[in-house]
């Protein structure tokens, strides 16, 4: 039975090129196209695809947050997300949303099809242009006692982390680091929904044992 394939990307010609190249794969069909987030959520719970392959950044609602979504409501449908983006933060945002794949659009024809069938086998993929990126990234947070969840942050947001659980106001926060307030507060929203804690209380702790604070000042 072939792979039933959705693909969601807000370029035309992407999707025209990766129609041409599905199709020529024997074992695989395409069963829907997409050109926004919402879009993409909707034609995957009318057909239950096998797989959807998405890029990240889409118009209405973006590749993190449509991810979310299908992966809730079709646990069986594996994403592969098709993207420009390398930086770390995208990619660990797209495996903790629920993606399975993560590839890059510079990638060859060949690494994509093989994508489509390491995940149709409940296996993660990872480009291997950003495979020893995220390989560093892991090692060192866990050479210096951090856990992956605090590997999710940037450099600034685990700053503005140490400063929160340290009792630091926001308009403290913005003087120290020479930011407006608008752009601590946007930082803050930012923690609180990548490690799905919204208490100060909760993230001082979550501080204190990562070891990014030990409030002994």
């Amino acid at each position: 039975m072939a792979i039933r394939i959705i693909l969601a990307d807000d370029h035309k010609i992407v999707l025209e090129g990766l129609h041409t190249l599905i199709e020529k794969q024997q074992d695989m069909k395409i069963v829907g196209e997409a050109e926004n987030g919402q879009m993409a959520v909707k034609l995957v719970s009318k057909h239950s695809p096998d797989v959807i392959i998405m890029d990240i950044s889409m118009p209405d609602l973006n590749g993190i947050d449509a991810i979310r979504k299908i992966t809730a409501e079709s646990r069986n449908t594996k994403v592969v997300v098709l993207s420009i983006h390398d930086d770390k933060r995208y990619v660990m945002e797209a495996f903790k949303a629920g993606a399975l794949g993560y590839l890059l659009k510079s990638s060859s024809s060949r690494e994509l099809i093989y994508a489509i069938q390491t995940v149709i086998s409940n296996k993660i993929y990872i480009d291997p242009g950003i495979a020893n990126i995220m390989l560093e990234g892991v090692v060192c947070a866990l050479s210096n006692n951090i856990s992956l969840n605090s590997f999710m942050l940037t450099n600034r947001e685990c700053e503005v982390l140490k400063l929160i659980a340290e009792g630091k106001t926001t308009k403290e926060i913005a003087s120290i680091l020479y930011v407006s307030k608008s752009t601590i507060e946007a930082h803050r929203k930012k923690i609180m929904d990548k490690l799905d804690i919204y208490s100060i209380a909760g993230l001082t702790k979550f501080a204190i044992r990562e070891g990014l604070t030990t409030i002994e000042k």
